[in-house]
């Protein structure tokens, strides 16, 4: 897979990593989220704080929710935000 990959960051994450959107080459079909969290935080304090607790962590591939485990396939947006609550 080539091409360009958006990854959108949202609430606290978005605050920590200092913006709400990257753009980076598309990862590989094979590569899980977990994968690209990994290899973010090894190139920036803010994404490595941001990745530290990945407990509190969703994501969603195309604006689909999936678990961080799930391979990116050939989705061109990934969000990354704190779980989400209602009331």
């Amino acid at each position: 897979m080539t091409g360009e990959f958006t990854i959108l960051y949202f609430a606290w994450v978005r605050d920590r990593i200092g913006t709400g959107e990257e753009r980076i080459a598309h990862p590989g079909a094979e590569c899980t989220v977990g994968d690209l969290l990994d290899r973010l935080a090894a190139g920036s304090a803010g994404h490595a704080e941001a990745f530290a607790d990945r407990g509190r962590l969703r994501a969603a591939l195309d604006q689909d929710y999936v678990a961080l485990s799930a391979p990116i396939g050939a989705a061109r947006e990934l969000a990354i935000f704190p779980p989400v609550t209602g009331g």
